[in-house]
Order: structure tokens, then sequence, then C-alpha cells
């Protein structure tokens, strides 16, 4: 690309004043093989304007996390809250990216104690006093996606399951601070998975994060347990999840034969995990979708 070309990130800059100096600092660094480490590519870099499409996908996502969280309670089915959170979703412009994705039959993912993820909402599935549970809410407005999720509580929980839920949003917190530009993905599952191993918990390493805004799910993927030093670079500009599955027993999951969905422990421990959407900036991280 020549200097007085457009630059590649769709801006309308020319490119000596937008990514030119990026791509000079990329190129000029050494990567590990041996750690495999990677170059981002283009695609995943985001210029201003898609961070704000991205931004207002998160604004109506975070909206309906509240509204889910408003509804938790003994005695409701998850089914009600999915259809709420659908209608609250279509009625602010936006559109529940699982519904359909990939065959997933519900709007949103409700993980009940010792489901890790993808728990599909039904009028069987009634909350109880003591539960846990996870509902994680992907939107997308206009072809531009925001995910995060949050546990909640159902009365009155016991210790144990309190400290879960309370550690691992800990350790999210930690794999966000570790994600920093111009250091690698490998930092974020490092933090983490140093965190949950210090409290005797496991980190499920099947499934993780994920670059996201231009679409559902991006390179790179995120592990929450990993060397450091590993993986792809973090770049600003780059839009990613941190959202560590953590587990009270051992970190083998099960997916269900019959939905093909939902993952459980496969030791039948509780499950915990906290998600948030984060953009990658020159000086840190900013927040997306919480």
């Amino acid at each position: 690309m020549k200097r007085n070309d457009s630059c590649w990130c769709g801006s309308g800059k020319k490119y000596k004043k937008c990514h030119l100096d990026f791509d000079e600092r990329i190129d000029g660094m050494t990567f590990s093989k041996k750690k495999g480490q990677l170059k981002p590519p283009h695609k995943l870099i985001n210029n201003a304007g898609d961070i704000e499409k991205i931004k207002r996908a998160a604004e109506i996502n975070t909206g309906a996390l509240d509204l889910a969280g408003s509804l938790v309670k003994a005695g409701i089915d998850t089914l009600k809250i999915n259809d709420a959170v659908h209608e609250f979703i279509v009625g602010h412009g936006g559109h529940p990216s699982c519904l359909d994705f990939e065959g997933f039959p519900k709007s949103i993912c409700i993980s009940v104690n010792d489901v890790v993820c993808h728990g599909i909402p039904s009028a069987e599935t009634i909350l109880q006093d003591g539960d846990i549970l996870n509902i994680d809410i992907t939107t997308d407005v206009d072809g531009f996606f925001a995910d995060a999720s949050r546990m909640f509580t159902v009365g009155k929980i016991s210790p144990e399951a309190e400290k879960l839920v309370r550690v691992t949003k800990e350790i999210m917190e930690v794999g966000i601070a570790a994600a920093k530009a111009w250091h690698f993905v490998g930092d974020i599952g490092a933090a983490c998975g140093k965190l949950a191993h210090e409290n005797g918990y496991s980190v499920v390493t099947d499934l993780g994060g994920h670059g996201v805004g231009k679409d559902f799910h991006l390179e790179p993927f995120v592990s929450h347990d990993c060397a450091s030093e590993t993986g792809m670079l973090l770049v600003p500009g780059m839009v990613l999840t941190v959202e560590p599955m953590i587990n009270a027993g051992k970190k083998n999951v099960v997916v269900d034969e019959d939905d093909g969905w939902t993952v459980y422990t496969e030791d039948g421990s509780l499950s915990a995990q906290w998600e948030k959407t984060i953009l990658i900036t020159e000086n840190g991280v900013e927040v997306l979708a919480s």
C-alpha cells in the first residue's frame, strides 16, 4: 500500500496518516513460532466508525442483561426470561444473535448450576432458591455485534457457591487487566489461570473467548488458562471477549447428547462465568459490553 492511498481500515484517511506507523511497528517485531505468536490480520482492526456501531449494539445488550437480571427470582422459568429479553432487543432495533445461530433454538443462553454454558431456556427449567446462573446475551445491530454475560443468584446460596461466583468475576477482571496493546493474547489466559488455581478452581479450556464486532465469532481464540506471551498480538482497534468459565471441580465438560448444545461439568460440580466485550486501546482497554 502506498503512503497516499486510502487506509486499508476503511477510515477514509490516507494510509500515512492512519495505519502506516501501526504496520511498521508490527513488521519490526520478532514473532516466536515456538510460542505460536501471530500477527493480527487487518480484518480484525476496527476503525472509529466500526467502534461506534459496536457500542450501539453493546448499549442494547447491556440493557437486555439489566432486564434479565431484574426477572431472576425463585419460581420463574428461564423461557420467560428469554422471551422478555427477545422483545427488548428487537424493540430497540437489535437482533438476538444466538437465535438460530448454527441451529441454537432460543435468543439467549441461561446456564444454571452445573451447566457451564449454552444452556437452552425452557419452560421446564424453573429457578429455585440456592441456584446460581449465567445469562449470556449477544446483540447485533446492522451487522455489528456485542457480547456479555453475568452471574445471578437466587435466594440464599451456599458459601461455596458465593465464593465461586465472586472469584470468577475477579478472574475475569484480572484477565481484562492483562489485555494490553503490543502484548499477546496468552497474557489474558495466564492471569486468569493463575488466580483460578490459587483458589482451588479449574478452568474450562475446551471453550473460551473470541474476537467480536464485525461478526459473532472472530479470531483470536482467548484461552483462560495458558502460557503468557503466546498466541496473537493484541493491538489497538481489536475487540474481543474475556469470559472465563470456572469450575469448582475438574475442568472436564460434556455436551448434552439430546440437544447438542448444553455444556455440563463432567463431575457435576458448580460452574460460573462472567464475560465482557473489550476494546484494545493504546493506553489500556475500554469495556464496551458488560
